[in-house]
Formats: C-alpha cells, sequence, structure tokens
C-alpha cells in the first residue's frame, strides 16, 4: 500500500536583525522537502540582510515568499501576517536562529494526529552545547508561579510543590508525544484550520509570552498541545541586535497582558495591569545580574589563559 503523502506545509519565519543565523534556518528548512512553501516576515534588517533575503533562492519544491515594507510590528503579528501570505494545509512556526532537523516535519504530524483538535505541537530546542533550551517544556503560568520562576525561589522546588518551575527541561524527557500544558513558539507546528480557529496569535503581545497565551487559547477551545522531543531545532538565541532591557521589558508587558485579559474581575483584571510595576524591575534586574556574572566569569577566564605560560616544545 502506498504511503499517504503528508499535508502541504508553509515555514513562517519573522526576522528581525538576526544576522546570519537567519540564513541556516532557511538552508535547512529547504532541505526538509515536507516543506513546501518559506514565508520570511521582514520586521527589520540590515539593507545587506534584505537584498540577501530578496535573492534567496528556495529549491524547486519549495515556493519562498519575503514579506516586507511593514516596519517591526512584533512577533504575534508578523506570523499572523505571514499565515495571511501562505498556502500551506499546515503551519511550522519557526525562529530566525532555530535550525530544523531533519525529518522533524514528520515527527510533528504524527505528533499532531494524536490529539484532538485544536492540536498545536513544539518540539525540542537544542542549545549548540548538545544540552536541551528552556523554554520547550513549560506550566501554564499563574502570577505566583512565575514570581518564583524568576526570583530563582524555584531552587527550593525539591523542598515544597509551592516552589515549582514554570521551566520544565529538567524533567525526564519522554520516548515520544506528551500532553503539555506549553510548548515554546521558536518551534510548534499546527495545522492551518486549527490556528484560524484559535484567532492565530494574538497581537497585542508584541514579543514573548504570546505562545503561552496561544497554547492556553488551544486548551480552552477543548484541544491538546503536545510536545515531541522525536522533532527539534539547534537554538541560538538571543540574536537579534535589540538590547536585553528592551527584551525583559517586553515580556514584562507580556506577562501584565497576560494576567490582566485572564483575570475575572475587575480587580483581578487591575491587579493584572499593575504587575508590571513588579515583573519589569525584577526581569530587568534578573537580567543585569545574570549578564554581569558572565561577564566577570568570561574576565576570569581571560585573565587565567593570559596568565598562562606557553609549554616548550623544543628539544
Amino acid at each position: 500500500m502506498t504511503k499517504s503523502p503528508l499535508p502541504s506545509v508553509s515555514a513562517i519565519v519573522v526576522t528581525y536583525y538576526s544576522g546570519p543565523s537567519l540564513h541556516e534556518c532557511l538552508y535547512a528548512l529547504c532541505v526538509e522537502k515536507n516543506i513546501s512553501e518559506i514565508i520570511v516576515v521582514n520586521n527589520g534588517n540590515t539593507p545587506d540582510e534584505v537584498d540577501w533575503m530578496t535573492k534567496f533562492n528556495a529549491p524547486d519544491h519549495c515556493r519562498y515568499e519575503l514579506v516586507d515594507g511593514h516596519g517591526n510590528i512584533g512577533f504575534a503579528a508578523g506570523v499572523n501576517l505571514g499565515v495571511e501570505h501562505s498556502n500551506g494545509e499546515n503551519l511550522l512556526i519557526i525562529n530566525p536562529d532555530a535550525v530544523l532537523r531533519v525529518k522533524s516535519i514528520s515527527h510533528l504530524e504524527a505528533a499532531r494526529l494524536t490529539g484532538p483538535s485544536p492540536c498545536l505541537v513544539g518540539g525540542k530546542l537544542i542549545y549548540p552545547s548538545g544540552r536541551e533550551q528552556r523554554g520547550g517544556r513549560r506550566e501554564l503560568l499563574t502570577p505566583w508561579r512565575v514570581f518564583v520562576t524568576y526570583s530563582m525561589l524555584f531552587k527550593f522546588e525539591r523542598f515544597a510543590p509551592a516552589f515549582r518551575n514554570m521551566h520544565r527541561e529538567r524533567d525526564e524527557e519522554p520516548d515520544g508525544p506528551v500532553p503539555m500544558p506549553v510548548v515554546s513558539g521558536a518551534l510548534c507546528y499546527i495545522s492551518r484550520e486549527d490556528f484560524d480557529s484559535v484567532s492565530g496569535f494574538d497581537p497585542d503581545y508584541f514579543l514573548h509570552v504570546e505562545d503561552i497565551d496561544l497554547c492556553r487559547r488551544v486548551g480552552e477551545a477543548g484541544g491538546q498541545v503536545i510536545y515531541t522531543p522525536l522533532a527539534s531545532a539547534l537554538h541560538y538565541g538571543s540574536t537579534s541586535k535589540v538590547s536585553a532591557t528592551f527584551v525583559e521589558w517586553n515580556k514584562a508587558r507580556g506577562l501584565a497582558h497576560y494576567f490582566a485579559t485572564n483575570a475575572n474581575t475587575k480587580i483581578g483584571k487591575f491587579f493584572g495591569r499593575s504587575s508590571i510595576l513588579l515583573f519589569a524591575p525584577m526581569l530587568i534586574f534578573r537580567s543585569l545580574v545574570i549578564r554581569g556574572y558572565l561577564n566577570f566569569r568570561q574576565l576570569i577566564r581571560d585573565a587565567f589563559r593570559l596568565g598562562r605560560k606557553p609549554t616548550s616544545t623544543g628539544k
């Protein structure tokens, strides 16, 4: 019996000053024969990069389109715009700094068929070191869970469940597709019909949290979010030329919008909107501390290298 072909798949890539990683992303998508279309949404790039994207040649099996001229409209609105320009039955949403592993589409489709509609499937994100990256497996958000995660109180999770981290990449990895509250928008897969049924991404999210919101709405619609480690991508992360403060500020904005939108009372909505006053300073401070630590560690390493004397190789 002849095996039926997979549905046509449109890959949606939203780019903003993504750098050379975008090239790797697109080349990897071209290798995947199950991708019939690549839509690149340019939210902003250098003239040379735009020229490269304009002249990019996809293989014969894959239609390519560059969507340009709209400015930086954010990730969520950018994905929605890319979907409007696409024709595939299914959608692969992938970051411009993610390099898709070969045969991932077939694993994503197999996982999608195991869940009720609407069904959203996420894959495994991998650091260049080979370790599983944070974000691919997560819990749904609550204000307390966000506070515990970003204040580092999750370090006490082993002593009390109340301090459970929303990131679950340290959990034992499943052998195949499993239900998961939240997967990452850096690598996710959904049918066009299901994407439309939940109205796509909420464009009020500019950067971050839009994927958590989409997962929540899929579940509320009676569908299922699924994670499969069998589909994966190397994810460089943080390649766009934007300040860390800008990223953390928009993450805080997204969190506040999420909690205000999902609150059932006026008081809850007020506190949801006001939560930005807590989350913004906390996230920005946390980012500064992490960057300071990494810079200090690099300085120590550089000093150690300079202090070492070269080993004599003479006879």
